[in-house]
């Protein structure tokens, strides 16, 4: 159930949050603050908080108090801090920034600002859905959740102020038949909804990441997720993984799935090549997690070195259980690895238990690092 809260967080924080113009809009009828928030969300994606910063200061002198400054606010917490953990001392002001924005939203009853209350509204109800979905926090995803709906129905009364709305329609196309096939369970539920089209919402998605300017990271890292775990085709999430990583050359969450992408095709050289590359940014212990299996995947599948890569993938196990569910998927790289390994050492039953464990952890069973 997680992953279908996501998906359908991220699709209306996205459409809403990042789309361009609004007709009645008070900050965003304004050409020069739309560039400005632009740019601003540029340097946050790139890791540059301080230059994201910089420009959110500028706008709030001009639009002091006003919600969306709120929502921009808690955007660069989230990302400054990420993963954002429920122990982290990021996540009260992250919070309060957005249930301000919320607040004041939701008291400026003023027509002709609807639609911009509206989107400042249902972006904060995102973010803060996404971190309490990426940490299991039901006990607040549900009420949050359920207020929520009867915003997202008043916002259908105002998609034709809207450009790039084909990253929000792709999205729907493209998940409404693919996870009911994944998840059959999920198949009554669909039923509630309008059937959507697979094959349009991916050329949908596909035109946003190649035309837009706002929506292009979005769409280029859906589509490499897409093509990673549900198209199972690994050399087409390779490219979009890499245009990714090369929008954002900073961003270490783009940069780690651009690794894995390669280790996954088998270049390993082009993949080690990167990991030496970013040695500087091992200070961040959710990267350093990864690379440590990233590592152990190089000795075992490019070096053969079974033993140097039982020690990366215990390491590396480790560290990331510092990151809660963050880290269940990289967890689970790993022990695909020991179960190899073990398997290779004639080990049956550690072949068997890792293999239990790796399974149990993954949300992508097909993305084993066994080929």
């Amino acid at each position: 159930m997680k992953e279908t809260h996501k998906i359908f967080i991220i699709c209306i924080y996205m459409s809403f949050c990042l789309s361009t113009t609004a007709i009645h809009a008070q900050i965003l009828k304004d050409t020069t603050t739309i560039n400005l928030i632009k740019e601003g969300i540029d340097y946050v994606y790139n890791f540059q908080f301080h230059k994201a910063e910089e420009v959110f200061n500028d706008l709030s002198k001009s639009y002091p108090g006003h919600p969306v400054m709120y929502l921009l606010r808690g955007m660069v917490t989230y990302w400054e801090n990420y993963p954002l953990l429920p122990s982290s001392a990021a996540r009260i002001t992250f919070e309060e920034d957005l249930r301000t924005c919320i607040e004041l939203c939701e008291k400026n009853k003023t027509p002709d600002l609807e639609a911009e209350n509206l989107l400042a509204n249902l972006c904060a109800r995102g973010f803060l859905l996404l971190f309490y979905t990426d940490n299991d926090l039901s006990v607040e995803v549900v009420p949050l959740a359920t207020s929520t709906y009867q915003y997202i129905r008043r916002s259908f009364n105002f998609t034709y102020y809207y450009s790039d709305f084909n990253f929000f329609t792709g999205l729907y196309n493209y998940y409404r038949e693919v996870y009911p096939e994944a998840y059959p369970i999920y198949k009554p539920l669909a039923m509630l909804f309008p059937k959507g089209d697979r094959i349009k919402g991916l050329k949908e998605l596909q035109a946003v990441a190649n035309n837009s300017i706002v929506l292009k990271a979005e769409a280029f890292s859906f589509l490499s997720g897409i093509f990673l775990s549900y198209e199972n085709n690994f050399q087409q999430a390779t490219y979009y993984s890499k245009s990714l990583h090369e929008l954002n050359p900073y961003n270490l969450e783009y940069m780690g799935a651009y690794i894995k992408n390669l280790l996954l095709i088998k270049q390993y050289d082009e993949a080690e090549k990167d990991i030496i590359s970013h040695n500087t940014n091992l200070g961040n212990s959710y990267f350093q997690a990864q690379i440590s299996i990233f590592k152990g995947i190089l000795q075992e599948k490019k070096y053969h070195n079974i033993k140097q890569a039982q020690l990366f993938y215990i390491k590396g196990i480790k560290e990331i259980s510092l990151f809660g569910s963050y880290g269940n998927e990289y967890a689970a790289y790993a022990y695909f690895g020991l179960s190899r390994i073990s398997d290779i050492n004639g080990d049956k039953y550690y072949k068997k238990m890792y293999r239990k464990l790796a399974l149990k952890l993954a949300v992508f069973k097909n993305i084993d690092f066994d080929e």
